[in-house]
């Protein structure tokens, strides 16, 4: 997903065992809401986490859809996992992918890559199509901003599934109670899919140093306090954590892992360890010289791309 302009996340102030609470606000973008909870006033990044939205949930009419344009990124991989829904990737790799619910895409960026993201034809033309999911960018460490870029796609059945009383979770990315995502990861993460059965418990792992949680439906429990659907709740480093569903169950993503080597800057869709290499990334954009350029349109996608937005074109990566 190309970044958007959207309201910054409301951050509350919190005691105990949540270092922050951030509450993301809805941004209609055309037909369906997105939250954004990463990077917020008060928590730039979890762990290498340093983008997360929420898509939908929202339904689309018959010829109805998505269409996010070609866009590049920079130093970061992005990663797209769906409840409902299906959606079509090309990027500049010349990967031609659907995805579904359940499967995971993981797109390196590295140096340079572009992709779109589309409704496919054959999508449209069926009625009452459903979209609701997440879409994260987590960022690279330093030594590893310029590799190539790279893409990745994992079936369902591929994620390592961690059941208990009331609890059925799968690892999307990395490493968790025992068990690690066949997915390439070039940091410390872990990133969970997570349904609880009404009042079932859930300790998070406590062999990662940053840790969050994102409650996508239902309700939860913590110390007491209970935190609704839309909620991003991170935890202190070392304290051991366990939730608990509420009434009518719930479902959340759980995420972290180790921190970053040091401040990222975000410029657009563009994640450095400097500004220099932003600025590198949006003078070649501006330039689209696909052919000689860094940056390649998706082979089958290369009419049209999403240019920088009106006004951003002199600022500076914050």
């Amino acid at each position: 997903m190309s970044w958007i302009p959207s309201p910054s996340p409301d951050c509350p102030g919190t005691s105990g065992a949540i270092e922050t609470l951030i509450i993301p606000r809805a941004r209609d973008i055309g037909g369906f809401d997105v939250r954004r909870a990463l990077p917020a006033p008060e928590r730039q990044m979890v762990g290498p986490f340093i983008f997360f939205d929420q898509m939908g949930p929202a339904e689309f009419l018959t010829d109805g859809g998505i269409d996010v344009r070609p866009h590049p990124h920079i130093g970061l991989g992005t990663v797209t996992y769906l409840y409902q829904g299906e959606f079509e990737h090309r990027d500049s790799l010349g990967t031609h992918q659907m995805i579904y619910p359940g499967e995971v895409n993981w797109m390196l960026a590295g140096r340079g890559v572009t992709h779109s993201e589309r409704t496919s034809a054959e999508t449209r033309a069926k009625p009452h199509q459903k979209l609701f999911g997440i879409q994260t960018w987590i960022a690279l460490p330093e030594d590893r901003e310029d590799m190539a870029p790279d893409f990745e796609h994992h079936k369902e059945a591929a994620l390592p599934r961690i059941q208990d009383t009331g609890v059925d979770a799968r690892l999307i990315l990395g490493t968790a109670y025992g068990e690690t995502s066949p997915v390439t990861m070039q940091s410390e993460t872990f990133y969970l899919d997570v349904v609880l059965a009404p009042g079932a418990v859930f300790p998070l792992p406590d062999n990662h140093e940053d840790r969050g949680i994102y409650v996508t439906q239902g309700a939860i429990e913590v110390a007491g306090d209970t935190f609704e659907a839309g909620r991003m709740m991170v935890f202190r480093p070392g304290d051991r954590i366990t939730v608990r569903a509420g009434v009518q169950g719930a479902r959340l993503m759980a995420l972290g892992g180790a921190t970053m080597n040091g401040r990222r800057y975000v410029w657009w869709n563009f994640v450095a360890s400097s500004k220099e290499r932003i600025e590198e990334a949006k003078e070649a954009w501006m330039a689209a010289d696909w052919e000689k350029g860094p940056f390649h349109l998706p082979p089958g996608d290369s009419e049209e791309f999403i240019p920088i937005p009106p006004g951003m074109e002199h600022s500076r990566p914050k």
